[in-house]
């Protein structure tokens, strides 16, 4: 039980990573109905824009410019990095997606894919191939709660997750935007013939869902402080997975399938080889798929694409 325990809290926070990239996929794709596979790319982009803010802010403290403590240090770097991410975001759908709003939609995942590309290359000009070293914001302390063993790293990553989601939760059930967006995920064609503003609506659901993969990656950079400029590419696709499992727009499908995923890979890693570990864990994914083939919380009609 002990063990099983300690796997779990791993899965807690292997998931929270795939849970916040998954809902910037499903936000995208539940309004505008396209797959933004830069996505993943964002992330990355906001894990590098984390650390060049933390370097800053932690250059500035030890020079004595700045008196604040490690951990509002990390706090200012979510924050600024989920703002300034969020401009990469709106730029990638103002330059890249909304040209082609109205082409096939295979043009668009097209787009998508280069957009990726520009993003790694652009990374790659700038910093060079070398990893980076994300900074130590806060000392790890590790808790024993009856032989499992807890760092308060883990913890905070998975409270900040779990609040970023409670905070997209409460921002599109109650305020205005938030209703706009729900009702263009419902008929995308008549709501904005109602007054909707289609352009300000994507640019918001870019802007959210990029600055939420910016805070994913800042929080990956805490519990994992090596940043490669490819680290995108697995992440996003594995978070675009459970974006597909939870069901079209749906913001609990979205976490729910990126803890489930999570648990999967952790769970047969801990059982079978490492190298049988995502043959089984999509093995497993591809058979939900098969009884719930519109996911979690998937309607029927979300499954009508404009081709």
């Amino acid at each position: 039980m002990t063990f099983f325990l300690q796997n779990l809290v791993n899965a807690l926070q292997w998931g929270s990573f795939y849970a916040l990239i998954a809902l910037g996929y499903s936000m995208v794709y539940g309004i505008l109905m396209l797959f933004n596979f830069a996505h993943g790319d964002i992330f990355m982009v906001g894990a590098y824009i984390g650390f060049g803010v933390a370097t800053g802010l932690t250059a500035l403290a030890a020079m004595g410019m700045l008196a604040l403590p490690n951990w509002v240090i990390l706090v200012l770097t979510i924050l600024i990095s989920m703002f300034l991410t969020s401009f990469v975001g709106i730029l990638v759908e103002r330059l890249g997606y909304r040209p082609l709003r109205d082409a096939p939609r295979a043009s668009a995942a097209i787009t998508g894919l280069m957009i990726g590309i520009i993003l790694e290359t652009g990374n790659l000009a700038l910093l060079g191939a070398r990893r980076v070293s994300f900074p130590s914001l806060i000392d790890s302390v590790t808790y024993n709660f009856g032989g499992v063993y807890v760092t308060n790293k883990k913890i905070m990553i998975v409270a900040v997750s779990l609040a970023l989601m409670a905070a997209l939760h409460q921002f599109v059930s109650r305020t205005k935007w938030g209703m706009a967006m729900r009702a263009m995920a419902f008929d995308y064609v008549v709501v904005p013939l109602m007054g909707v503003p289609l352009n300000t609506i994507a640019a918001l659901t870019f802007a959210i869902g990029s600055a939420l993969a910016a805070a994913a990656g800042i929080l990956f950079g805490v519990a994992y402080p090596v940043l490669d400029p490819y680290m995108g590419i697995v992440f996003g696709w594995k978070a675009f997975v459970a974006a597909i499992l939870g069901g079209r727009g749906s913001i609990m499908g979205a976490t729910l399938a990126g803890f489930l995923l999570g648990f999967i890979e952790i769970f047969v890693a801990m059982i079978f080889p490492s190298t049988l570990r995502d043959l089984i864990a999509y093995s497993i994914i591809l058979l939900i798929l098969v009884f719930r083939p519109h996911g979690f919380f998937g309607e029927a009609y979300s499954a009508r694409l404009r081709l």
